[in-house]
Formats: C-alpha cells, structure tokens, sequence
C-alpha cells in the first residue's frame, strides 16, 4: 500500500521532550517504521518548523518526512497552528492530486481537519487517531486549556467525516461514545513499544549514580498536568527513595525552562530537593537501562489519553505506579502488572510506592506480568498488524465535503 500519515505538530523528527514533543511522536515514528518494514511506502507529513529543513527528508527505509509549508518556518505552539491549517491541507490536495495515496491516517485534531478536507474530494479514506480530545483537556484542565475554542467541533465533526476512527484505548471510546461517535466505525489500536529495545535484559544506566537506597523514575513530559509534583510530593513521606526525572530541554538549558524551576521550587519547599534529579532530555536510545537502573516507575497525570512511557516500563520488566486515568487504566493491570492511584494524591501515590520498595518479591511479580503484557499487547508488530487491517477494510464513503477555492488552485 501507499501510506500517507499526517501528523501536523508530531514530526517523527522531532527531539522528544518539549512541551509539544512527546507520545504522539513516538508512536508515528514507530508506526511509519513497521509499516515500511512490511514492505508498505510510507510519507509522513507534517508542518515545516525550520526554515533549513529540507521538503523532503528519509526517516528510514521506505518512510519520508514531507515537511509542508503552513504558516511561519519556525516552532509554535501546537495551539496556535489551526489558523495555517488551511493552507497544510491546500498543499496535501496538490500533492495527493497528482501522486494519490491509498489510505490517509491522520494523527491529532488538526491532521484530522487537514486530512479530511484535502482526501475527502479525492475519495481518498481517511482514518483518524485523536491521541487526546478536546472535551476531556477542557473539563480536566477548565481556565487552563489553551485549545482553541473550535477544537471540540472540529473534532465532532471528525468523527462523521473521517471513515473510521482510531481509538488508542476503551476509555477513549467511551468518551467518543458520549461525543455521538458510531461505535460500528471505531477500532481500538494502542500504541505500541518495540519490545526488543525495551527489555528486562541488558545492563542498567550507571552514568546518572543513586543517592539513595531506592530509586523511582519519571520518562516525559514536564506540563503541569503530567503530575510531577504530585510524586515530589510524595517523596517526602518516602526517605530512602530518590526520584529521577528524564525530559524536558536539553540538560544544559534546564535553568531557563518554567517547570523546571517550578518542580525545583516544591522541592525545595518540601525538603527532598537532594533526592529529586533532573536530567533533561535523554536520548531514546538510553532509556531501557534507565528504566533498569529503577526499582519503580511513577506515572501520575491528572489526565493521560495513553502514557505510552508505562508500556514502556512494563516492557522492561519494572513494576508501575500509575493513576487510573485514560489509557494508564487499561494498559496497567492493577494489582497485576503495578497499582493504580487517583489522580492528584500524594499521600496515596506514597501509600503505593512504600508498598513496593518493601516487597521486593512483589516487585518481581509485577516486573515479570508487565513484560509479558506489553509483550502481547503492545509489541510494535502487533500494532502494526492491526493497523494495517483496519486500512484494508476502510473504504472512502460518500460524503459531501466542499472543495475550498485554495484547494482548486
């Protein structure tokens, strides 16, 4: 098949750690990759943020990166993007016009909103994965959220207009559900890990050294939302751990980022900034014998679409604390595979840890069903899999989508 992936702030590029530079881009990445490995062409398109970048760029063997020309040549904020979406699908329609794909899987609200009006005309299917949406960001996050105020439209609107929807977890297809989504056109494909990157096996990371007798490990992102400081909270009733937090800017420019200073502040606050690293960004290359240097991971967020960093734990044979959000409530088995919290409490978050760090055979256990979980479910191989059955058995419906008059330029 001919592949046309659209991810409009997610390039498989991109340095992971950022603000908007995360799960999404991970799971692209690897998604082209398999998919190109089973002998599929594949293009990724997503917006131009460097002005140096070349149009076109291989990311592997049968994958390209098609950088498209919407708005400034620079980074943005994934939330000021929806002006220049226009102009990303007028480009999609002339390219797919004359070099026409077999199937669009579009990746996050506005790839959904590109990918529809510049397919549709084509009778080209469009499948969309949302990866968060919209009602969900404004009822967790309330005067927080910085979506544009069309985004739950739009989104709305994607589940009528694009052929089949994506759904990453079954959370995210009850709230589809509620959205007015026809559940007969949703399929549930999780991200996926490569579990022979990820693996219990192979040495641990000694260059980051313990200063305690335990260690717990945070992998992401460092918005607000993702908890943070919800475990730094919690590791003030924990006095033999210290936590280790990988993401953010680069190591060297750790001092200019505000959640840095604003997680370096409650640690100092509470006591416990002796025990608390941050390391900045890590290559991903590095981060199994990070995970292996770990007695535990801690993933707290007040909200998570998916968390694809437990999977990834799991995969690497480490028991999770996770909060029961999302997707983190289906892919970790509580009491199984880690133990799942309510979001935004510290005192239950501490409860769970000092569990594990005092049963090393529970830890074990855990460690063990996780692996083989992540193993079975969320192997690449199997995502891949599934993806390419739900592409063979989409087909463009006959819907009346207008062709805008930039589009027919």
């Amino acid at each position: 098949m001919r592949i046309a992936i659209v991810s409009e702030h997610a390039s498989p590029l991109a340095v992971l750690g950022g603000a908007d530079a995360g799960g999404q881009n991970v799971h692209v990445a690897a998604l082209a990759a398999g998919l190109a490995e089973r002998g599929h062409e594949v293009v990724v398109h997503t917006r131009r943020d460097d002005l140096g970048m070349p149009r076109r760029v291989p990311l592997g063997p049968g994958v390209t990166v098609d950088h498209v020309s919407a708005g400034p040549p620079e980074p943005m904020c994934k939330d000021l993007l929806l002006p220049y979406m226009d102009e990303f699908a007028a480009d999609l329609y002339r390219q797919w016009s004359l070099d026409r794909p077999d199937v669009v899987h579009s990746h996050f609200w506005m790839s959904g909103y590109a990918s529809v009006r510049a397919a549709r005309p084509l009778g080209i299917p469009v499948l969309h994965t949302f990866h968060a949406l919209g009602v969900v960001k404004r009822r967790e996050q309330g005067v927080l959220d910085t979506s544009p105020p069309q985004r739950i439209a739009i989104e709305t609107s994607l589940l009528q207009d694009a052929d089949r929807i994506v759904a990453t977890c079954p959370d995210e297809v009850v709230e589809l559900t509620r959205l007015g989504a026809d559940t007969s056109r949703v399929v549930v494909i999780p991200c996926g890990v490569d579990v022979g990157h990820y693996t219990p096996q192979g040495p641990a990371c000694t260059a980051v050294p313990r200063t305690a007798p335990h260690r717990l490990l945070y992998v992401g992102r460092l918005v607000q939302r993702k908890g943070i400081g919800n475990t730094i909270s919690a590791l003030a009733e924990l006095p033999g751990a210290e936590l280790v937090i990988a993401g953010g800017p680069a190591p060297a420019e750790l001092h200019l980022d505000r959640d840095v200073s604003r997680l370096r502040d409650l640690a100092d606050a509470l006591g416990v900034s002796n025990r608390v690293r941050l390391l900045g960004r890590v290559n991903r290359s590095v981060l199994p014998g990070l995970y292996r240097s770990a007695d535990a991971v801690v993933c707290v967020p007040w909200y998570e679409p998916f968390g694809i960093a437990a999977v990834e734990a799991m995969a690497c044979g480490l028991p999770v604390v996770v909060s029961a959000v999302g997707g983190l409530s289906d892919s970790v088995v509580n009491g199984v595979t880690g133990i799942h919290v309510p979001p935004r409490r510290p005192d239950l978050v501490a409860a769970a840890i000092r569990r594990l760090l005092a049963d090393p055979g529970l830890r074990r256990s855990m460690g063990a069903a996780g692996r083989a979980r992540a193993s079975a479910r969320y192997a690449m191989d199997r995502v891949v899999s599934d993806a390419l059955d739900a592409y063979a058995g989409t087909s463009a419906r006959s819907l009346v989508v207008p062709v805008l008059p930039e589009l027919r330029a």
